[in-house]
């Protein structure tokens, strides 16, 4: 069985997830937030996530279809893990290179066996080969990522890891840190910060009862792994991340970029616009944000641009319009930010 609803999100409030689920993203505009990152490019992405995370979304027009499956039996297959067990960023799909998943999320193909869509998923997934790696390869970097998923306040050394992982001849951390380029050590790190995350913005145990359930010597030791790790303290953070108020920043600086990324570009006219100083305004987007102005910026004008090439919008009208002064200025800027030219972009629309 599994529960399909289409609907429009509240700005900033923390969606928690209760089980398996597919996030598809009709429309919108602004950037989503998965476990304290912000993504600004799930355009024509099925976005796959697993209980215990959340997903918040920081513009208040977003139409999303969520699909949740509660037949947890499936998700202990091996194959169908690779969706939901995230490595280093976001789980998801590329609609625009998998007609069939694509079919399956229409409007008119979404039917009582859309559960399906997971079969097609993990086909794709492999297809995509995110980490170009083996099926066989990929199964001991996801054994790893499971027991990181429940040793993770056990204060164990690589060592240890290691050895509970069955590395069918594989040596496990030479093959992770080669196909992810971060070791066994790092991916624990990343586990436990991610915990003491949750733990901070939305708990409300003190720091010294955290730092003891997450295996650390003592609080202060955890406040300084932590401010490493964020640049805030977890007293900072908890009042930054702003759980329960759902202050509107986000949504006040988003909606000026939206207005005004074609025409300007430089930090002082958004700080004019925020009635804050250069230095302030860029202090508060990186603690309440976690990116730059300078790249929230950037990705807006790439996101722009992505649309438009979807609309099949010439280069040279897009490059015109997003404030370029020659078309191969904008196709530099696109590639260095998207990896791909406009042109390798626009035929993966045609190819899928």
């Amino acid at each position: 069985m599994h529960k399909v609803e289409k609907f429009s999100p509240e700005i900033n409030k923390v969606y928690f997830i209760e089980c398996h689920t597919l996030i598809h993203i009709l429309s919108g505009k602004g950037s989503i937030q998965v476990d304290f990152k912000n993504y600004f490019d799930w355009q024509e992405k099925a976005i796959f996530l697993e209980k215990g995370q959340y997903i918040k979304f920081l513009s208040d027009d977003f139409t999303i279809r969520r699909i949740e499956f509660s037949n947890e039996s499936k998700f202990y297959d091996n194959d169908v893990r690779v969706l939901f067990k995230h490595l280093i960023s976001l789980g998801y799909i590329d609609l625009l290179e998998c007609e069939e998943c694509g079919a399956f999320l229409s409007e008119t193909a979404l039917t009582d066996n859309s559960a399906d869509i997971i079969d097609v998923s993990s086909k794709q997934w492999y297809w995509q080969n995110p980490f170009n790696a083996s099926k066989e390869e990929y199964q001991v970097i996801f054994d790893a990522k499971d027991i990181i998923d429940v040793e993770y306040s056990n204060n164990l050394t690589s060592n240890d890891l290691v050895s509970l992982i069955n590395d069918r001849g594989y040596n496990a951390q030479a093959l992770i840190k080669n196909k992810i380029g971060l070791s066994v050590k790092n991916l624990m790190a990343s586990k436990k910060l991610q915990e003491s995350l949750k733990e901070v913005a939305f708990t409300n145990k003190n720091i010294q009862e955290i730092s003891y359930e997450l295996g650390y010597k003592d609080d202060a030791y955890f406040n300084r792994v932590f401010k490493n790790s964020t640049g805030q303290t977890p007293k900072q953070f908890r009042e930054n991340f702003d759980f329960e108020k759902r202050d509107l920043f986000a949504q006040d600086i988003l909606e000026l970029l939206q207005k005004y990324h074609t025409q300007e570009r430089s930090l002082e006219f958004y700080a004019d616009k925020m009635n804050l100083s250069i230095k302030a305004l860029s202090h508060k987007v990186r603690t309440k944000m976690n990116i730059s102005l300078g790249q929230l910026i950037r990705l807006e004008l790439i996101n722009t641009a992505k649309l438009m090439l979807l609309d099949d919008i010439s280069i040279t009208t897009i490059s015109r319009q997003l404030g370029f002064e020659e078309p191969n200025h904008f196709s530099r800027f696109f590639k260095h930010y998207s990896k791909v030219t406009p042109t390798e972009f626009k035929s993966k629309k045609y190819n899928s």
